[in-house]
């Protein structure tokens, strides 16, 4: 009996602790990011040579894999939420996640047959929504919602590199040593990703062995391994902190009588708070935006300077590295001076910058270096657009949370929120490349900046009127 307490135990310190199950978190985010954009420059030639459609029908069949794949993460981020919450592990559901990953990969390079292609990319999506929603929700419960910020924005900048480097790398191992080449590579990935989350121990398992007597090392949500400034003082400011939260817990508080929807899907009455719809609504104009250069930025640059796929495709580094370098700092930001100022920021930077993208014209080297300098900063637009919406839907579900614990139950309606906030994003990806180049083809595409520009400033207005509360360091200063 010993000798399986002792065994039950073995590294659960390290398997428990906040780095890493973050970065096991990070590596399954980056492992969903990098295998998609690793497929994006094969999936034509494996239309074309393996499945045997003509030319002609490639871009259509892209096109509609592509569509599948969004669209399954559109429907299934909801309901993976719904299944996370009511799962005593969300260690469960992000394995499902996996599994569903590890069947697409080998269902893409193994079969020659178009349906079993969709499947394939249906899989991926329904794999993304799990990985996405759980993923955030065990940070959630891993550092606390205080601490989020910071932590998207690292685990961000990691997922980044995958997205910026994985297409390169996909096409470079495509041409070099065919579809092996870049299966092999997949499934490695796979394979690492498997035994993080096959090892990790999350941190409400961790505390039910401490109770157990098993281990006296686990880690606390937002405690283990960094002496938080709000930590030291929270025993000093007990009291205030006390009738503050009594206050915000009867803002909070929701009837005691609840429809049989609300019950089945408890996030439904939390919905008519303006901050979570607001939160909602910055996700789906970021990821509009985000859809509008995908699908323009190439174009255009062959339009306008004659480049090629390879040359277009290195236009999108400076939005890229922006992403990579701002993802943490903004993070900080939204931690120590709020939700508000982030969105504000991002969304008003992007004003100028798509105005200014008005004045890029055919030319030489002086115009394609204005583009670049203007997607460069598109770049910390967009990176400052990320955090904003996931720490400030997490930080009022948390209140509503703590307000009516009988009603959420213990695990909370966190995962629900980061679905929600999934199918907006993805639901934004999905029609951001659509509304960019239909407006492009009629009004042109300045006027399509144009339109852009008016849609970032009333989001930048929205977030100044809804997100957030006062900084808190602004708070601690007027008491």
């Amino acid at each position: 009996m010993e000798d399986n307490a002792k065994s039950a135990a073995m590294g659960q310190k390290w398997r428990s602790h906040k780095i890493f199950i973050l970065a096991t978190v990070a590596i399954g985010l980056f492992t969903d990011l990098f295998l998609y954009g690793l497929i994006i420059p094969v999936l034509p030639f494996l239309l074309e040579k393996d499945s045997g459609i003509p030319p002609s029908q490639i871009q259509g069949y892209t096109s509609a894999m592509l569509a599948v794949y969004a669209g399954s993460i559109v429907i299934f981020s909801p309901l993976s939420g719904i299944v996370a919450d009511r799962c005593s592990s969300k260690q469960i559901p992000f394995l499902f996640g996996l599994i569903c990953l590890m069947a697409s990969t080998v269902l893409l390079f193994s079969s020659r047959s178009i349906s079993v292609l969709i499947l394939s990319r249906a899989l991926q999506g329904i794999s993304c929504a799990f990985v996405w929603t759980c993923g955030l929700a065990i940070c959630m419960n891993t550092v606390g919602p205080d601490h989020m910020g910071q932590t998207i924005g690292a685990i961000f900048s990691v997922t980044a590199l995958g997205t910026l480097w994985a297409p390169f790398i996909g096409g470079w191992l495509y041409e070099a040593t065919g579809i092996r080449g870049v299966m092999a590579l997949a499934l490695s990935l796979l394979g690492v990703d498997l035994v993080m989350r096959l090892l990790v121990i999350e941190v409400k398992t961790g505390r039910a062995n401490v109770i157990n007597g098993h281990s006296d090392s686990i880690a606390q949500p937002a405690a283990q391994g960094v002496d938080f400034p709000s930590q030291r003082q929270a025993s000093e400011e007990q009291p205030l902190l006390h009738s503050t939260r009594e206050a915000e817990d009867l803002e909070y508080k929701l009837p005691e009588q609840h429809s049989w929807i609300a019950k089945a899907v408890p996030i439904v009455p939390c919905l008519a708070n303006t901050s979570l719809l607001t939160a909602l609504s910055v996700s789906l104009v970021h990821a509009l935006l985000m859809g509008s250069f995908d699908a323009t930025v190439a174009t255009l640059s062959h339009e306008l300077f004659g480049f090629n796929s390879f040359q277009a495709g290195m236009l999108f580094l400076p939005i890229g590295i922006m992403n990579l370098i701002c993802g943490p700092i903004v993070g900080w930001v939204v931690d120590h001076r709020g939700t508000k100022i982030a969105s504000v920021f991002a969304f008003g930077m992007m004003v100028p910058v798509l105005v200014l993208l008005r004045l890029v014209h055919a030319g030489g080297v002086d115009q394609i270096v204005l583009y670049a300098v203007l997607l460069s900063f598109a770049g910390i637009g967009l990176a400052a657009c990320a955090a904003p919406s996931l720490v400030e839907g997490g930080s009022v579900i948390d209140k509503y949370h703590r307000a009516n614990p009988d009603f959420f139950g213990e695990n909370g309606p966190y995962a629900m929120v980061y679905g929600l906030n999934g199918m907006m994003f993805n639901a934004g990806l999905t029609i951001g490349p659509a509304i960019a180049g239909g407006l492009k083809d009629t009004i042109g595409y300045g006027n399509m900046n144009l339109v852009l520009a008016v849609i970032s400033a009333i989001t930048a207005l929205l977030s100044y009127m809804f997100l957030g509360n006062k900084p808190r360091t602004v708070v601690e200063e007027q008491h």
